[in-house]
């Protein structure tokens, strides 16, 4: 995982740890999560028990903790 995709990890963690979504629409954090698919995006997200949703053509991420997926951690 690159660094800078271990930044935005952090942020989406440390937001949803006190807030039920986490929005990335900063240019710099959309751009490091859009350069892996879409696939892999569901699978980073999955595998830290968050659901992401693409929003506005692309130009908002949205990211939520997932209750169904926690319960398979």
């Amino acid at each position: 995982m690159s660094e800078n995709l271990s930044a935005v990890e952090a942020k989406i963690a440390r937001v949803l740890a006190i807030k039920p979504e986490c929005f990335i629409t900063h240019p710099v954090e959309l751009k490091v999560l859009k350069s892996i698919t879409r696939e892999e995006l569901n699978d980073f997200a999955a595998r830290r028990g968050w659901h992401v949703v693409w929003r506005v053509g692309g130009r908002q991420i949205e990211f939520y903790n997932d209750a169904s997926m926690r319960a398979n951690l």
